[in-house]
């Protein structure tokens, strides 16, 4: 015995009138509905507007005729404006929350042809959303202008077809494959790892944590996770990169989150801050570890409120953005410090994808090497290839436990660099190569011991941002300052040759300067 059939929707206010006998005549979409010979109604809701009291009564009286078993339930439903799509959304919400559905034992269809194009759209949102466990039943006239006109089942359960289920699912695996597709990779393991950050991509709005030593490619998997939900329309702002390494001091809290006019001494205009220039969008922090407690404690907020207070301002900015942050730290050890908050940690902590190192995926070398010199030539308009034997040198020498790669991917770019530019012709020859493996060899052997001294002066982030030329310069001044009793004693060793050319010298203050370009001093280097 099939389940009795109860159908909701709205009195048509316009193509439901009619008072006189012609009215028969014509096609009137909830009465026609009633006229089918193949569909039987036993209940029928309609919603209306409190002053059509005459309509709902002869639409009552019209269905009484051609369909008397069909009991009509006539809902008074206020609509200040039929066309506001707030209102309209709430208001459906609220009748269907209300309403007492029991699909075990009615079969529900829900009328969508009478109603503005806003009604029918909120319909059809509470049915996407399960609020409504009804089939959609559109009526129409007919060719033949006939008064019962025809009508239509739709049912949005998509798992019933399954030709189309196999079709999403094919193109759904294909759009997991776009990420793949702009990084390089032949390691099985960094496979798996963009494979599950594809499908968070597309699946999650929840804060994403990417960790790896520098170099090893989280801005650039930030980015094109930002391209990915932009194509799936997920993300209509920008892609704002920041580095948090370089936000020092009170200006931080107003490159973030923004400050109003007068808010501090040099405040004379306002400023929106980053927070809020990501709304919409993408924020990626690179190096949050970098950032205050104080920031920090600001940043939970407007992630879990999507509000913010700018700094001097007692009146809330509101942003809400998809936040991916980066560190080349263990937040983990971080917050046993006492440097990271815990709550923050926990926040960001959803979903958490660890970068290998270069030296980790040595199989990826040779496609990233090949994109950097496709990169160059295009950028240059100059068409570079390796020679066989050259090509084959490099890989073998920078997958051995000589080439160290501490810059990751960036000492890669710019050895690639190095080469192409010294290349004369359009190939690179072994000749080039073999220089490069003896000027790499040589950077290391200079960055390595002073690396760790480095890293504890700048930061590994403000170090990475350093061109290799000023790195190992610098590396040898931090030497010699660390070796000599005195700035002067420092200086002299430092300036012997120039100093001899000048008539008066202070090489103590060609010190001071040299080191304030790095934000460094003589204290902080001798202590």
């Amino acid at each position: 015995m099939s389940k009795p059939t109860i159908v909701l929707g709205f009195v048509g206010s316009t193509f439901d009138q009619g008072y006189k006998e012609d009215r028969w005549l014509r096609w009137r979409p909830t009465i026609s509905l009633c006229m089918q010979e193949d569909l039987h109604i036993d209940e029928l809701h309609l919603l209306h507007d409190p002053r059509d009291k005459r309509l709902i009564k002869q639409v009552k009286a019209d269905i009484a005729q051609v369909s008397p078993l069909t009991k009509v339930v006539a809902i008074p439903f206020t609509l200040r404006d039929a066309w506001d799509f707030a209102e309209v959304y709430g208001a459906l919400y609220d009748w269907v929350r209300a309403f007492r559905f029991d699909p075990m034992q009615n079969d529900y269809l829900l009328h969508i042809t009478t109603g503005t194009h806003v009604v029918q759209i909120c319909w059809y949102l509470l049915l996407e959303s399960h609020y409504l466990p009804a089939r959609i039943i559109q009526s129409s006239p007919s060719a033949t202008r006939e008064p019962q006109g025809k009508y239509h089942l739709i049912d949005l359960d998509l798992s019933r077809y399954d030709s189309l289920r196999t079709r999403l699912e094919a193109e759904q695996q294909a759009n997991w494959q776009q990420l793949k597709a702009d990084i390089a990779t032949r390691n099985p393991a960094f496979n798996r790892l963009i494979t599950e950050v594809e499908k968070v991509a597309t699946r999650s709005t929840a804060p994403i944590l990417i960790m790896g030593a520098t170099g090893a490619g989280k801005s650039h998997l930030a980015k094109q996770i930002y391209e990915l939900k932009k194509d799936r329309f997920r993300l209509t702002g920008r892609f704002v990169d920041v580095n948090c390494a370089t936000l020092r001091g009170d200006s931080a809290m107003s490159a973030l989150f923004g400050h109003i006019k007068g808010a501090f001494t040099g405040a004379a205009t306002s400023r929106a801050g980053l927070l809020k220039s990501a709304d919409g969008g993408l924020l990626f922090l690179d190096e949050i570890g970098e950032i205050g407690l104080d920031e920090q404690a600001m940043l939970l907020k407007a992630l879990e409120d999507k509000s913010f207070f700018p700094v001097g301002s007692d009146k809330e900015e509101r942003a809400d953005f998809q936040l991916i942050a980066g560190t080349n730290r263990d937040l983990r050890e971080e917050v046993l410090k006492g440097t990271f908050r815990e709550d923050l940690f926990a926040r960001l902590n959803t979903w958490t994808f660890d970068l290998p190192a270069l030296k980790d995926r040595t199989e990826d070398i040779e496609p990233n090497l090949l994109f950097e010199l496709e990169r160059y030539s295009l950028a240059q308009q100059r068409q570079l290839r390796f020679h066989r034997e050259a090509l084959d040198r490099y890989l073998n020498f920078a997958r051995t436990g000589e080439a160290l790669w501490r810059g990751n991917f960036r000492d890669l770019s710019a050895s690639l660099i190095r080469m192409a530019t010294l290349t004369e012709g359009s190939r690179i020859t072994l000749e080039n190569v073999e220089d490069e493996i003896l000027r790499l060899k040589r950077l290391w052997s200079v960055d390595q011991p002073q690396a760790d001294v480095l890293t504890d002066l700048l930061g590994q982030e403000a170090l990475s941002q350093i061109d290799e030329f000023d790195r190992i310069q610098l590396s040898g001044v931090v030497e010699v300052c660390q070796k000599s009793k005195s700035m002067a004693d420092a200086g002299r060793q430092l300036f012997s040759a120039s100093r001899a050319q000048k008539a008066t010298s202070n090489d103590s203050d060609r010190l001071r300067k040299y080191l304030t370009r790095f934000g460094l001093n003589w204290e902080n280097i001798r202590s």
